[in-house]
């Protein structure tokens, strides 16, 4: 752990944020002047940025309504991930997090890093999906290195909102839907209070995350700091930790507006200890096969946004971004699929760092309008303006633990996007339809300012793109809470900075490299017409063209379209209150029985790879579990995930499969005192070998049977 930079970050980190706070009261107290509508009650309920109580009564619903703050959800699948409807998530265990949702597979890791993919999609670092935190993306970078290295805690996370193919044209091309995380805002029914949790647990684990928060006047503000480190469960080389502190503070002027600014940093530091071959993933000790690779990420981000309603029918919201974003790897040379570097280069090693600074406006705009005396029309429309710049140099450590070494490749990237898109909800009596537009605007480039190994002339790339997406969305309530819903929406994938201009020096471009296009076909039906019964099930199509991917011609690796793939299968989701179908909740609390299900069929239908099955994508994938809640005194949750065995590469090359898997883990928490809960949790009780992720290294084995222990504390 480098606590002396931990601690130089937090303090530049907390300078900067007093210098951009007096800002921020500056325009706050500005604003006051101003002579907008005030806010409703109704209106807060459609903002994006709610009170603690309009987020609690959103979370159970079970799927977003039609329409929420300036977006539309009518016709589209979406699904609400409620972290308070579970015992506590400990750990940022997404196999958790994601119990209650189909479509979505975790490739879990021996690092603290998240891969998530979607009906077959690679899920490395959730590149197909577009990840937001409170609706701001945070990718890396969008287009040119879209992986997620970051995420935010779990404790800080209110809800987090999961919109299927249709996100497209909301939030961005991506193909695989868009996950946004919403976090916790200010609580109004006091000026202070105070929570910390403490948990040790299996590998010497240790988190804590400290939380204050209140309301004072008009201003309300919201603090965390959150640690985590560990040895991992792998025999040497699996240590993380990382930092992150964040501050919220939310104003709501006289005359309705509310500013939202936010600001975090971030810092984390682990081992990577290398990939195994099958024989040596059975032994117990899981011996590491890379002493000396770590990977370190840095991210500071600012952000200040303002949302109002002009009038009873609209609402506006634009926020302006920065984030300064810093990936560094240090990887010993050498090696093989699931072995430990030999030879020559061994003795050395790459060194790696990308830097990505982004500047970047979002402002959106929602009318309802027409149908008066009835379910208005809604308009909704946005814009976004965003520029990475991205630097990237390579060097050659000269020992295989080195941090820095004799500078080899180096090379300026950069994006521009303005996308716009327009959406409109007509609704005639229950039946609504809801067509939509969105325009990619995206110039890329990427220029080679030195390169010692290819022997080649320095290479540079622009690559300008104006793609037209459309959409249609449709749905028809068949009763209260219960609708047919249908949803076509285009995408698209443009080529990333590796696959511009590769930095190896056997790797080539085809020259007439398209963009993977996509359209995704879903049909559906959801009820909450029964008390007891939460249902959502729906057929899907996705058809992914002209997917980029890399093929060995001779001693080369050249990056070309490598065939269109079909994606088609069944979701399902179920959660049946069995305490309120016996009229029994009253007085022994609520359990609810829960089961979702993804069955996918995918095979690619042309190109080398035709016929054979895309890469993390098996056949079914079905989680299913109890959950108990008694009043607020006790949460149990109880829940097992199984996974159909499948490839972990588009060639389906014999040894990079992952076996079929089957998973249980039990987490539980109990409020002993008005100030006081015990947090307690068994992760794969069964202790089942498995592993769900397969890299050029050779395999990452998950995690056995591991536990963990604590207490939070509120005040």
């Amino acid at each position: 752990m480098k606590l002396n930079k931990t601690k130089r970050r937090i303090g530049e980190w907390l300078s900067g944020v007093g210098i951009v706070g007096m800002a921020f009261g500056g325009l706050a107290m500005a604003q006051e002047a101003s002579e907008t509508k005030p806010l409703t009650s109704q209106t807060l309920d459609a903002l994006v940025i709610v009170g603690e109580s309009e987020a609690d009564s959103l979370s159970q619903q079970g799927w977003l309504p039609d329409v929420v703050g300036t977006a539309i959800f009518s016709g589209k699948k979406t699904a609400i991930l409620d972290t308070d409807a579970q015992a506590k998530i400990i750990n940022n265990n997404y196999r958790q997090l994601l119990s209650q949702t189909p479509s979505l597979l975790i490739s879990e890791e021996s690092s603290p890093l998240v891969s998530i993919g979607y009906r077959g999609l690679n899920p490395h670092r959730a590149q197909f999906t577009q990840v937001l935190q409170d609706g701001i993306p945070i990718h890396a970078d969008q287009f040119g290195y879209p992986e997620a290295y970051y995420t935010p805690p779990l404790d800080t996370v209110d809800r987090v909102d999961f919109v299927h193919g249709g996100a497209a044209l909301l939030y961005g091309p991506q193909p695989g839907g868009a996950l946004n995380y919403v976090t916790h805002v200010p609580r109004k029914d006091r000026e202070f209070s105070l929570r910390t949790q403490h948990i040790v647990g299996s590998d010497d684990l240790y988190s804590t995350f400290s939380s204050a928060d209140g309301t004072v006047g008009n201003l309300g503000y919201y603090f965390y700091y959150n640690h985590r480190e560990g040895d991992g469960f792998r025999s040497t080389n699996s240590d993380f930790v990382l930092d992150n502190l964040a501050l919220k503070l939310i104003y709501e002027t006289e005359s309705a507006g509310k500013f939202i600014f936010n600001a975090s940093t971030y810092h984390e530091e682990h081992g990577e200890p290398g990939g195994l071959t099958v024989a040596n993933f059975g032994l117990a000790d899981l011996t590491a096969t890379r002493l000396f690779d770590r990977l370190e990420l840095d991210r500071d981000f600012v952000s200040i946004g303002y949302e109002v309603e002009p009038t009873s029918d609209s609402v506006i919201t634009s926020t302006l971004w920065w984030t300064d974003y810093t990936r560094y790897t240090a990887r010993q040379r050498g090696g093989g699929f699931g072995t430990a570097p030999v030879g020559p280069t061994s003795t050395t090693n790459s060194i790696e760092t990308q830097q990505f600074e982004t500047v970047g406006l979002d402002t959106r705009y929602r009318l309802n309008w027409g149908n008066s005396g009835d379910t208005p029309h809604t308009f909704s429309t946005g814009i976004q303006l965003y520029y990475t710049d991205s630097p990237r140099t390579d060097e050659l450590g000269a020992t295989p633990n080195a941090s820095s070494g004799a500078l080899r490749r180096a090379s300026d990237r950069e994006v521009l996007y303005a996308p716009v898109f327009v959406e409109n909800k007509f609704t005639f009596g229950k039946f609504s339809i809801t067509p939509a537009l969105r325009v990619e605007n995206f110039r890329q480039k990427v220029n080679e300012t030195l390169n010692l190994d290819s022997g080649a002339p320095l290479r540079s790339k622009e690559v300008s793109d104006h793609v037209f997406l459309g959409g249609l969305g449709a749905e028809y309530a068949t009763q209260d809470d219960s609708a047919i819903y249908g949803n076509i929406s285009q995408g698209y994938r443009p080529q990333v900075f590796a696959e511009a201009v590769p930095t190896g020096p056997s790797q080539l471009v085809n020259g007439d490299l398209e963009e993977g296009k996509s359209i995704e076909y879903e049909l559906g039906y959801k009820t909450r017409a029964i008390d007891w019964l939460t249902l959502d099930a729906s057929v899907f199509l996705l058809s992914f063209e002209d997917q980029i991917g890399s093929v060995v011609v001779g001693p080369d690796t050249v990056f070309q379209n490598v065939g269109d793939a079909i994606h088609k299968g069944v979701d399902v989701s179920a959660i049946f209150d069995i305490t309120k179908l016996a009229s029994l909740s009253e007085i022994y609390g609520e359990l609810d029985f829960y089961i979702n299900a993804t069955l996918l069929d995918a095979k690619f239908s042309e190109g080398p790879n035709d016929g054979l099955t895309p890469q993390y994508a098996p056949s079914y994938i079905f989680r299913t579990g109890l959950n108990y809640a008694y009043n607020d005194r006790a949460k149990v949750t109880f829940g097992g995930t199984f996974v159909d065995g499948h490839y972990t590469d588009d060639t389906n090359t014999p040894g990079r499969q992952v076996p079929a898997y089957m998973l249980w883990d039990l987490t539980a928490e109990v409020k002993v005192h008005k100030n006081v809960r015990l947090l307690a949790g068994i992760n794969n009780i069964f202790d089942e070998s498995y592993f769900s992720r397969v890299r050029s290294d050779g395999i990452d084995p998950a995690k056995g049977r591991n536990f963990y222990v604590g207490a939070s504390l509120e005040f």
